[in-house]
């Protein structure tokens, strides 16, 4: 996969906005999720699937570094499974990007890629890698992580949809003119 200026460009500037919105993630998950979510969805739109991937696999890499996640450093096998949720909204998203007169395949798939994440990450993280590896002092806030990691992840994922169909509206007219 060979990246040109621009599509280097792009994923550098989603990527800058992404780490920025980490630093709030211990004010709201409501905040970072939906940011991180719209920015790999618009990465998909704007500088392909190659770079959405890239995106959603350094995410979570520099979330952890960044709000110091106690649950990800206990089981941090939750790094890699985020990862794969963040590229199955990528990938759900990728597979409306093309599709020319059909103006309900863009919101279709990320409703989509939002169902399919959030149910991959409940169910690798939230059923198997937190009942699994949960430290005994984690115990009591279970529900919670458990919640976080399914729950939660559809209602960001939805809530970023929002964000970056919204987003690309004006962008895909700038794109178009552009070329």
């Amino acid at each position: 996969m060979k990246l040109t200026t621009k599509q280097i460009a792009i994923t550098a500037v989603l990527l800058a906005v992404s780490i920025i919105s980490q630093f709030f993630k211990n004010t709201s998950v409501f905040i970072t999720g939906p940011v991180i979510n719209a920015c790999i969805i618009l990465a998909v739109l704007s500088a392909g699937l190659g770079c959405g991937i890239i995106l959603a696999a350094i995410t979570p890499v520099t979330s952890y570094f960044i709000s110091g996640s106690p649950i990800m450093s206990a089981i941090p096998a939750i790094i890699p499974c985020v990862m794969i949720g963040n590229i199955l909204i990528a990938f759900s998203v990728s597979l409306s990007k093309d599709k020319k007169g059909n103006k309900l395949s863009l919101p279709v798939s990320m409703a989509a890629g939002s169902v399919i994440k959030a149910l991959f990450m409940g169910i690798s993280i939230s059923l198997i890698l937190i009942p699994r590896f949960l430290p005994e002092q984690m115990q009591p806030k279970m529900s919670t992580f458990q919640t976080t990691f399914s729950v939660v992840q559809l209602i960001t994922a939805v809530i970023g949809s929002i964000y970056a169909y919204i987003i690309w509206i004006p962008v895909k007219k700038y794109l178009k003119n552009e070329s």
